[in-house]
């Protein structure tokens, strides 16, 4: 065999997968192919002068190369079971936060350290939410912020580097089970392994699907989350990020009984655009570093759709809407909230006149005639039930861009040591289904190199 482990995607869960093998078995050859480009060059070239818009680049640096779409990401580690995926239902519950933990402890040791660790324990603010009929998740939350977060990714690349044979810009074609091992075709070349590592985080999505259907590895219908990002002055919702730093708030709505949660909150942040498999989609980052900070708070709000049968293309309906916010929009769409109450849309003229301003650059528009009713009914429920926790919440010039979709994997199935039903062919992180957070996939990848790693030892 060309290498013992081959790594598919650069994200958290090949990272730390990468990370544990080569400090503990340093005659390993190991390998670590990525779709996108190494750190250092990872740039997007929208500048806002020159280049306003996402022109779709071959290789989205935003979403792909080292270190995944958590790269740039606002850096928050969740160390919880109550969200960010199923791990713990696999390897259980203890072992999951005793992995979170340690990646924590690798982040700290990287350069992460002096970062603040929030906690919802013993917080008056969950008895708030509950006196409003919200639900406050229980979580500690290391914020990193996107600078440190950055900093982090690049020691431990300059730490891998030499131990461990890194191929960017290398889109892996197929995978192909081959006595004792694995064959893997790139774009480029042809490799084999004994075992194999797939972690191509969400936007590895749809490769995924077609690689568990020609490998015929059972997979089920997973969801897709769809929804809007809200910005606000970061003064609204200042007891509550200072404090907890990221609030994890449930609602169920009283018309639907539809799920209604925040995600990705970025006090003092921005927000930004993401690139999809070509479409453009909405996120948010912050950094720790007060220089780099705004006077703006952003958070997603999010619907989860689960389909049944007959239907089973759960990303295929997001990436619908998604491309029709684009064709609307010409990508992201912003509108005020008082005019989306009104049925008005927001225009360039109510949009300057407003008392928030935009920290992207997004089209005005009406995202009614974006979002299903039923989706858009739940976060306007959502945003006057935050308003009674987070007083202005609701207010006329709160912004909202759409669409923000995060889209997952068809969960794959797995056996309790993230093997798929060929041995030593595993399967982790965001892509697989079973992760849906920065915490999560990095711990799925110290989880998976460690029974590598006990084979080898028997």
């Amino acid at each position: 065999m060309d290498y013992d482990v081959i790594i598919i995607g650069a994200g958290p869960g090949g990272i730390y997968a990468a990370y544990e093998l080569a400090k503990n078995n340093t005659g390993m050859k190991i390998a670590v192919i990525e779709a996108g480009k190494e750190l250092a060059n990872r740039k997007c070239p929208i500048d806002g002068d020159k280049v306003k818009t996402c022109i779709n680049c071959p290789s989205c640096s935003i979403m792909s190369g080292f270190g995944g779409a958590g790269a740039f990401s606002d850096g928050k580690y969740n160390i919880t079971n109550d969200f960010g995926g199923t791990l713990h239902e696999y390897i259980g519950k203890d072992k999951a936060i005793e992995l979170m933990k340690y990646v924590d402890e690798i982040n700290m040791s990287h350069g992460g350290e002096g970062t603040k660790l929030y906690s919802t324990a013993n917080t008056s603010i969950k008895k708030l939410c509950m006196q409003n009929k919200l639900l406050l998740l229980d979580a500690s939350v290391r914020h990193l912020g996107t600078d440190k977060n950055y900093v982090v990714l690049g020691n431990l690349y300059d730490e891998l580097k030499d131990k461990v044979d890194f191929m960017f810009l290398t889109p892996v074609v197929d995978i192909a089970v081959i006595d004792g091992g694995y064959k893997i075709v790139t774009t480029k070349s042809s490799l084999t392994c004994s075992k194999c590592i797939v972690s191509v985080g969400r936007s590895g999505s749809k490769w995924m699907e077609e690689v568990c259907h020609n490998l015929d590895i059972e997979t089920e219908s997973n969801r897709v989350d769809l929804g809007v990002r809200v910005e606000l002055p970061a003064e609204l919702f200042s007891h509550l990020t200072d404090e907890l730093y990221e609030s994890k708030i449930v609602y169920r709505t009283e018309k639907f009984e539809d799920k209604v949660r925040t995600f990705c909150m970025n006090p003092r942040g921005s927000v930004v655009n993401e690139n999809t498999n070509g479409i453009v989609t909405v996120n948010g980052h912050s950094f720790e570093d007060p220089a780099k900070q705004t006077d703006k708070t952003n958070f997603a709000l999010l619907v989860s759709k689960h389909f049944s049968e007959p239907f089973k293309d759960s990303n295929g309906y997001g990436e619908s809407i998604a491309r029709l916010s684009n064709m609307l929009g010409g990508g992201v769409i912003v509108q005020r909230f008082g005019d989306l109450i009104r049925g008005r849309r927001t225009n360039h003229k109510r949009l300057e006149a407003s008392f928030v301003t935009p920290t992207l650059k997004a089209e005005p528009g009406d995202l009614s005639l974006v979002l299903p009713k039923r989706i858009l009914d739940g976060i306007i429920e959502m945003i006057y039930a935050l308003d009674k926790i987070a007083p202005g919440t609701a207010n006329d010039d709160t912004l909202l861009y759409g669409v923000e979709v995060k889209f997952y994997n068809m969960e794959v199935k797995l056996n309790e040591r993230l093997e798929t039903k060929y041995s030593g062919l595993y399967m982790i992180g965001d892509g697989s289904g079973v992760t849906h957070s920065l915490s999560h996939a990095s711990a799925s990848g110290v989880f998976v190199a460690r029974d590598i790693l006990s084979s080898v030892k028997n």
